[in-house]
């Protein structure tokens, strides 16, 4: 597609792009018309230990876990464990630089690992945002609409 079949104006200022209004009203769509555009499917991480065999394989599974919405289980180069939610990592040139922060269950503690040292990492925990997309809320909506229900409120499910 062209930038103009993206609303971009050669003609415009760099940086404004023209809206497109109808126009008319016989051109607006009611709401509950027009078309859920689908999101994109979550992997299902959960129990799965992959292989950290180069630094490209430990990069991208840190990327994995850090998106991840339970907990990580890391074995260290000296055979420790330590659980918890990867909550941030800081990327740098090399593993020895580059770290990952874990909120443990157990404790306060903040602890940073570099990747130098990590060995291997396990999805461990829940994935509490498995099944929670906004297509499944609408669902959910549709479903309640479709049997005739009011006033509907989908309240978010109470987690442990």
């Amino acid at each position: 597609m062209s930038g103009r079949e993206h609303g971009h104006d050669p003609t415009m200022p760099h940086g404004v792009q023209a809206v497109a209004m109808p126009s008319s009203p016989a051109h607006q769509v009611p709401s509950d018309d027009l078309e859920v555009v689908p999101g994109f499917e979550r992997e299902n991480l959960q129990g799965w230990i992959p292989q950290l065999a180069t630094e490209a394989d430990i990069r991208a599974v840190i990327e994995k876990a850090f998106d991840y919405r339970g907990d990580v289980t890391i074995t260290r180069k000296d055979g420790s464990e330590i659980t918890g939610y990867l909550f941030d990592r800081r990327i740098g040139p090399t593993l020895a630089t580059s770290v990952v922060r874990l909120m443990l269950a157990t404790s306060n503690e903040r602890p940073a690992i570099p990747y130098s040292e990590i060995a291997a990492i396990a999805f461990t925990g829940r994935d509490t945002a498995a099944g929670k997309s906004y297509e499944a809320w609408v669902k959910k909506y549709w479903e309640k609409r479709a049997k005739g229900e009011k006033n509907i409120s989908i309240e978010p499910e109470i987690l442990e």
